[in-house]
């Protein structure tokens, strides 16, 4: 019962923090794009972010099975107030390069304290979930986070145009301070940490299944993000011309709709009980998700259905059919990396995983830029089809064993 209090506490850490990281990323981007920064210049802001994310999953998990997951957590909510404070220094006179690079070191800090915070809670579920019940905890937890995401997306929108971009981020901060210090007391410093010491050589050491989901995961996750980060956002606003809050809004709906969707995969998908099932129906939606993209990007190029139909339609519409296929594939994966991790060091192969997640979002942040700079939107839609494919590709080679004790015995590191 004292762990389910503590993971019940990380939960709500987990949320909060959720909320600010949303916000922050629609204010950042929002704002330095009102500023004059071109397409590839925003995507930058966010590449220290991901690649801080990287290895933070990677160390982080270490730590949180040698330390604790208290430690882990306790640092991320701490990183992150730092991170609001020190975007919230910056001002518009600064030179371009300067303020390039101080704000993609703020964003590094909030990419450290993201995955640190992330690592936390997901190791915490499968501290506290029976095994048949695993499923459904790790996408409720997913899901809600998600939806949270969402909000926070609106909430940047709406705090830009209310507060303005420094005051929104003191907000931010000074509530996330007071999660911190609820937190400080209600979270036992004994959460997740590995009966036996956690080496750096376990850090290397991962089953193949393992290793073959964290390569879907990358292609999987830099499928969203090539064009949610940039294209789609400043497709909006530029050319649709939406408001703050209108591109806000969007991106909120999006994600809180994939949320759901995510929360809710263990009831749509009944027949998936273990992790057998789970592998299968991972081949199956990878494919049935690469379609959408493609076929958005096939409405939007002119000649091709010879203007049948409104671009708008095409985007929104197909976006929408995109959230849910997403929220299935991802909730898959989530399921999989924790049913095929012992307990006992769960947050080893969980940032692991997420290591691999944030290696995608990288990729997907930096192409995001790049290809909606170079080609428009309608590239950006290609490329992620194509990235799908892949991560389908990757699934179909899943050979899972008929027992979760079979896939834990680890590879040679």
């Amino acid at each position: 019962m004292s762990d389910l209090r503590a993971y019940a506490a990380v939960t709500a850490a987990y949320w909060a923090f959720t909320l600010t990281d949303g916000a922050l990323r629609v204010l950042v981007l929002l704002h330095f794009h009102t500023l004059g920064y071109g397409p590839l210049e925003v995507a930058s802001l966010f590449l220290l972010y991901e690649v801080m994310g990287i290895v933070t999953n990677f160390a982080g998990g270490w730590l949180g099975a040698r330390y604790g997951l208290r430690l882990t957590l306790l640092l991320g909510l701490g990183v992150q107030v730092f991170a609001l404070v020190m975007l919230s220094l910056v001002q518009p006179h600064w030179a371009l390069a300067l303020s390039v690079g101080y704000v993609m070191v703020a964003q590094a800090l909030s990419g450290v304290a993201k995955d640190l915070t992330k690592m936390s809670s997901k190791s915490a579920v499968k501290l506290v979930a029976g095994e048949g019940a695993l499923f459904r905890w790790v996408a409720l937890l997913t899901g809600s986070k998600n939806a949270l995401k969402g909000v926070g997306f609106l909430l940047g929108g709406v705090l830009l145009q209310t507060l303005g971009f420094q005051g929104g981020l003191w907000l931010m901060a000074g509530a996330l301070a007071l999660v911190l210090l609820a937190s400080l007391v209600t979270v036992g410093d004994t959460l997740g940490r590995a009966k036996e010491k956690a080496l750096g050589r376990h850090l290397f050491s991962k089953t193949r299944e393992i290793n073959l989901l964290s390569a879907a995961r990358i292609v999987l996750f830099a499928s969203r993000d090539v064009w949610f980060v940039v294209g789609v956002p400043l497709f909006l606003y530029e050319r649709m011309g939406w408001s703050f809050a209108g591109v806000a809004g969007f991106l909120a709906a999006w994600v809180i709709g994939y949320g759901l969707v995510q929360a809710a995969v263990p009831s749509l998908l009944r027949g998936t009980t273990d992790a057998d099932t789970a592998a299968k129906a991972t081949r199956l939606w990878g494919f049935v998700l690469a379609v959408v993209p493609a076929l958005i990007a096939v409405a939007l190029t002119p000649g091709l259905l010879g203007g049948w139909i409104d671009d708008r339609w095409a985007l929104i519409g197909g976006l929408a059919v995109f959230a849910p296929l997403f929220a299935i594939n991802s909730a898959l994966h989530s399921y999989l990396i924790v049913a095929y991790s012992d307990a006992d060091k769960v947050a080893l192969n969980v940032g692991f995983y997420y290591m691999a997640n944030a290696v995608g979002r990288l990729g997907g942040t930096f192409l995001s830029g790049l290809v909606y700079q170079l080609a428009g939107l309608t590239a950006c839609l290609w490329v992620s089809a194509a990235f799908l494919v892949i991560a389908a590709a990757v699934a179909l080679a899943l050979a899972l064993p008929t027992t979760p004790d079979a896939a834990r015995k680890p590879v040679a590191a």
